[in-house]
């Protein structure tokens, strides 16, 4: 994952690779929007491992469950090209958090799309939303401060 590669990815702690393949253009000649919900995804599971949320949910039936996302375009991408996708947390309530996303072209080096993605914790047992554990809350905002830290 490394370091920020772009000055607009500066605080986000957890930044990934993302090749723009030729299959994800479509009739226009740029990637199709529903694939910019793919990158984010790729990167919010990235952000999940960081936490070791996707260990915990095998150990103990608690995991995330998305809610809501939402994308604004910016600039359009297509091949060939590889996009730096970072998700950081920006707010925690109760029983969710908000990840924000930022995916930027290397080959342009612009921003081409944001957004944002609710996640819930979740009981998958007990089939119920569940508040947000205290050490996950804590190690959520450890990996914030240290992203702000580099």
């Amino acid at each position: 994952m490394g370091g920020p590669k772009h000055e607009a990815l500066a605080t986000f702690p957890v930044v990934i690779d993302v090749p723009v393949a030729w299959g994800e253009m479509d009739a226009f000649q740029h990637v199709n929007n529903i694939v910019y919900f793919r990158y984010f995804e790729n990167a919010r599971i990235a952000y999940l491992a960081e936490l070791d949320f996707l260990c915990e949910m095998e150990q103990s039936g608690m995991g995330p469950i998305l809610a809501a996302t939402n994308c604004t375009f910016k600039f359009p991408l297509a091949y060939p090209d590889t996009v730096w996708v970072g998700a950081k947390v920006i707010a925690i309530g109760d029983d969710r958090f908000t990840v924000r996303h930022l995916a930027v072209s290397q080959r342009h080096q612009r921003v081409a799309a944001e957004g944002e993605a609710v996640i819930v914790t979740f009981d998958y047992c007990g089939k119920r939303k569940i508040a947000v554990p205290t050490a996950l809350r804590q190690r959520i905002e450890e990996v914030e401060r240290n992203a702000g830290a580099r």
